[in-house]
């Protein structure tokens, strides 16, 4: 697709998004978490989520896991992680990073060309350091605000920021880019389950461990990526207080002040 669809699914889920915040408006009270305002609705969807990943999805990724050897998965988890790093490249040079860039830059061409179009990541053994960045990072290393938290059907945990980068990455994303119907829709479901199967055994862990999934999940979300943004970089001042995760921090120097 071209530059003006993406721009028009950017602005139909800015539209989706000012509609939520009109419709659910009455959640927005003195007791509300700032950072959350929008949390029946949004343990609505959770609620939704989870039910279709205990009927569906982590069946499909248990029998998956049981069914496929280690050293095949971990290829297919290269392979996406190879294609992911492509898109991790366009944000990288749109964040103006110029280290992360050419780093990136030539993981996806060793990868590709000596690793079997990254089944084997050969970039890692070449000390080659991974720089994954989305298009909502990108929003934030410039300064976009993130908005309410928001639960997306299916999608999961993310920000009013996030839900446009999201449309973008979607739009910009290999693998839905593929012309032919029926390889991009396998490959689409290969990526899901077999993301899915690599996240099981936390996925447990937090069921036995979170007193209340919903905000342990969401907490962790926004700590993750303030961190994400931020680089990683120490901060002095937390906006929430979240549980540990990791270390939330400044935006590197001379970069834009990120987005809170």
């Amino acid at each position: 697709m071209n530059t003006k669809n993406t721009i028009t699914k950017a602005l139909r889920l800015l539209a989706a998004g000012l509609g939520l915040v009109l419709v659910q408006g009455c959640a927005i009270g003195p007791n509300a978490n700032p950072a959350d305002p929008f949390e029946p609705f949004n343990r609505g969807v959770f609620g939704f989520n989870e039910g279709v990943d205990r009927a569906i999805l982590k069946p499909v990724a248990t029998a998956y896991r049981d069914i496929t050897p280690s050293p095949v998965r971990t290829g297919v988890t290269n392979f996406f992680g190879n294609i992911g790093d492509v898109w991790s490249l366009v944000n990288n040079i749109l964040q103006g990073k110029p280290r992360e860039s050419v780093e990136t830059l030539m993981r996806v061409s060793f990868n590709t060309i000596f690793g079997f179009a990254g089944v084997f990541d050969i970039a890692t053994e070449m000390r080659l350091e991974k720089h994954s960045e989305d298009f909502g990072q990108t929003l934030g290393y410039w300064g976009m605000g993130s908005g309410p938290y928001l639960v997306l059907p299916l999608l999961g945990p993310s920000n009013f920021r996030d839900g446009i980068g999201t449309a973008v990455d979607a739009n910009a994303d290999l693998v839905n880019r593929t012309d032919r119907v029926p390889v991009r829709n396998s490959l689409a479901a290969l990526r899901v389950v077999n993301t899915r199967a690599n996240f099981l055994s936390a996925g447990d862990v937090l069921d036995q461990a979170a007193l209340d999934k919903y905000s342990f999940t969401r907490d962790l979300y926004l700590k993750r990526r303030e961190s994400q943004i931020r680089d990683h970089a120490p901060e002095k001042e937390e906006r929430y207080d979240l549980p540990e995760s990791r270390p939330a921090g400044a935006p590197p120097s001379g970069a834009p002040p990120a987005a809170r």
